[in-house]
């Protein structure tokens, strides 16, 4: 063929998005997947595109950021979508879908499309040429070995416990108040005051929750000692004392409420997770509790009762690049142009993010197999504001994120009829922002 070539390494949702986009676009595309030749610990099904933990792909409302997101990429035609929609079972307002017919949908549209060349091989290298690598957070050992040494030993990270992260505007500032420890700094962090009965409640409903269940791959990575390192998971630190989290994270300490001009029996603390303010992560808990409990528990809190949670904690083996400094906002790695990584490996979480990723990767490496400019969707949108997040990243260390309004440049005014009614004028204005580059995103 002598069309501009592009080479996808990996199948998933991300490649198979980032691969249909490239062919879409009359570039020919070679798609490397290594099965069902070899399986990660986590994949069973010989098919593109495999859901493993859930056939939900969350909330189909405007009001909600992974349905912005779902629908921007329905405008700029993802095949991910597409199957979704096509494969979809009743769910109420969410979006699920029978898993199998999903990735056989998908495989048979990737296989057959005239543009695009499946290797069933496991890529152990990264080739010369435009290519977007999407082989996920589970990367075979000789692909994350090829990863490593272009990052170098600083540029790959893995993790197994992240502190959940919760909506500023949802906090009630009538019980938190802001002040810094000491008052040293600013008032950095946002407290949610104890007093000795609520954190009897508190204390005894994290001690009893239900923690989530370990896949395989995750205990074996649970052996090594750098996993644990400085990330103890909350419930564990409150299972060896009552008063061991008021001795560590909860200390109350040099934090007096100047309402009350006291300190409180407990404090939980909240750290701003971005430079406008809008997410903040709690201090110290990393956590494996499952999601349902960390709501149920974490809204016991002084002023969280009734927050939303942009994102719960989790605790798990996730192979992820330090994508600030080394991806930009198409996800093309700074130092070589001409490749990309899409996928959770770039600091996205979650099924639709991962595929978001791969369509604007997709794109911009069809754009450079044709010498064309790059092109961002603009920053209003949830496609750009993931982008820009993985290349810029928040405060502190970076970690994976979903789509979330939080990561989204505030509106300039106010919206009456609450959280919602803002959600979906953000949402407005993005659909608003993608329709006037659509043409040129197509292209």
């Amino acid at each position: 063929m002598n069309k501009p070539k592009v080479t996808v390494l990996g199948a998933g949702l991300a490649g198979c998005e980032a691969a249909w986009q490239c062919a879409e676009r009359g570039v020919a595309v070679q798609l490397w997947e290594m099965k069902p030749v070899k399986f990660t610990p986590a994949h069973h099904d010989p098919r593109f595109a495999e859901l493993c933990c859930s056939n939900s792909l969350r909330s189909d409302a405007l009001s909600n950021a992974v349905g912005l997101l779902k629908e921007e990429m329905r405008r700029a035609g993802s095949l991910l979508m597409e199957a979704a929609d096509r494969t979809r079972v009743p769910a109420g307002s969410a979006l699920a879908v029978d898993r199998a017919k999903f990735a056989g949908y998908v495989t048979e549209k990737v296989k057959n499309h005239p543009l695009i060349e499946v290797v069933e091989k496991e890529a152990d290298a990264i080739p010369e040429g435009v290519c977007v690598v999407a082989t996920g957070p589970l990367s075979s050992e000789p692909m994350a070995q090829a990863i490593a040494a272009l990052t170098g030993k600083d540029g790959l990270y893995f993790y197994d416990a992240v502190a959940p992260i919760v909506d500023f505007s949802t906090i009630d500032m009538d019980v938190a108040f802001f002040a810094s420890r000491y008052d040293k700094g600013d008032a950095d962090y946002i407290n949610c005051p104890m007093t000795r009965e609520q954190y009897d409640a508190f204390y005894q409903a994290l001690v009893s929750a239900k923690e989530a269940e370990l896949h395989d791959f995750d205990k074996e990575g649970q052996k090594s000692p750098k996993v644990f390192e400085g990330c103890m998971p909350v419930e564990v630190m409150a299972r060896r004392g009552y008063d061991t989290l008021r001795y560590g994270p909860l200390k109350p300490v040099g934090l007096v409420d100047r309402r009350t001009g006291k300190e409180s029996f407990a404090v939980v603390q909240l750290r701003k997770e971005n430079k406008e303010g809008t997410m903040y992560n709690l201090v110290g808990f990393q956590t494996h509790l499952t999601f349902p409990e960390q709501k149920r528990v974490f809204s016991l809190i002084p002023g969280l009762e009734n927050a939303t949670f942009l994102r719960y904690g989790v605790m798990h083996r996730n192979t992820y690049l330090h994508s600030p400094g080394f991806l930009d906002n198409t996800y093309a790695t700074l130092s070589r142009p001409d490749l990309f990584f899409a996928g959770q490996m770039t600091g996205v979480e979650g099924y639709i993010e991962s595929a978001g990723s791969g369509l604007v990767a997709g794109i911009n490496a069809a754009r450079m197999a044709r010498n064309m400019s790059s092109f961002a969707f603009p920053a209003h949108t949830m496609l750009g504001a993931m982008a820009n997040y993985v290349a810029n990243g928040g405060i502190g260390d970076f970690v994976p994120m979903n789509a979330n309004f939080g990561i989204v440049e505030r509106l300039s005014y106010k919206v009456r009829g609450g959280k919602a009614a803002r959600n979906e004028a953000i949402s407005a204005r993005a659909l608003e922002a993608l329709e006037a580059v659509l043409q040129e995103a197509k292209k």
